[in-house]
């Protein structure tokens, strides 16, 4: 236990030196010594390990520990780009950060008031826009946005325009329309969302035998998830589970 103890009190240390010889901000510090064995962890995840290995894995592994830490870091500092800096791309940035925090009627107005000028075709812009609408009950404003994002082509064409396009669909009564755009999205989608949205739907439509298929499909997938997607992908395979079983506890 005294070696255990002595080990996480040097990995602490080593931690708080490098805070000061990188130049890092010194709340570090605070997490660091605030919470033994967890903070020098986190800090280790954030600052360390992406130097250590590089690559889009760290980056990605790096964006989650922030998150976790402070999951209105990336709204406040896409804020402060676009207080200093109003672009189009700031603004998407700023946009995108209010959508994750669940802000999605902030997030609407921003991408319209984006998707001016030569912005006006902007696939991302319209995409985001249209999902925003969407998680407001406002699918009748997002159709139209999504088949505007369907006449562009490929840049349009995407499995996560395909799978908003089905939400819409479905909220509209659309079935016919929602089931193709669901089937598509959720063959060709990364992920389980696109896949556990078709399940609902499925049930929604008394088609059980058909989602139980698409439900063992995805516990086959999320077997295979890797760590880093793990709680995603236990997210989207309760609400799957939850759809086909919904007076049952979660499995």
């Amino acid at each position: 236990m005294f070696v255990g103890f002595g080990l996480g009190l040097v990995f602490a240390i080593l931690m708080c030196v490098h805070v000061v010889k990188t130049g890092r901000e010194m709340y570090w510090l605070f997490i660091i010594l605030a919470f033994p064995g967890l903070g020098p962890l986190v800090y280790f995840l954030v600052a360390v390990a992406p130097d250590l290995v590089g690559g889009s894995a760290s980056r990605r592994l790096q964006a989650a520990a922030k998150q976790a830490l402070n999951p209105e870091g990336e709204y406040r500092a896409a804020q402060a780009l676009v207080d200093d800096s109003p672009t189009v791309a700031n603004r998407m940035r700023l946009a995108a950060a209010a959508s994750g925090l669940g802000r999605h009627d902030e997030a609407e107005r921003m991408y319209a008031d984006a998707a001016q000028g030569i912005h006006a075709e902007d696939a991302t812009l319209l995409l985001g826009r249209a999902k925003a609408l969407i998680e407001l009950d406002r699918p009748a404003e997002a159709l139209p946005i999504l088949e505007k994002l369907g006449e562009l082509g490929e840049a349009g064409r995407t499995p996560q325009a395909a799978l908003a396009m089905g939400r819409a669909y479905q909220a509209l009564g659309r079935t016919t329309e929602a089931d193709t755009a669901y089937e598509w999205a959720a063959g060709r989608l990364p992920g389980l969302e696109g896949m556990a949205r078709y399940v609902a739907f499925l049930c929604e439509q008394g088609r059980r035998a058909e989602a139980q298929d698409a439900m063992t499909e995805i516990d086959k997938r999320a077997k295979r998830t890797t760590a880093h997607f793990r709680k995603e992908a236990r997210h989207w395979r309760d609400f799957a589970y939850a759809a086909l079983y919904p007076t049952a506890p979660k499995g």
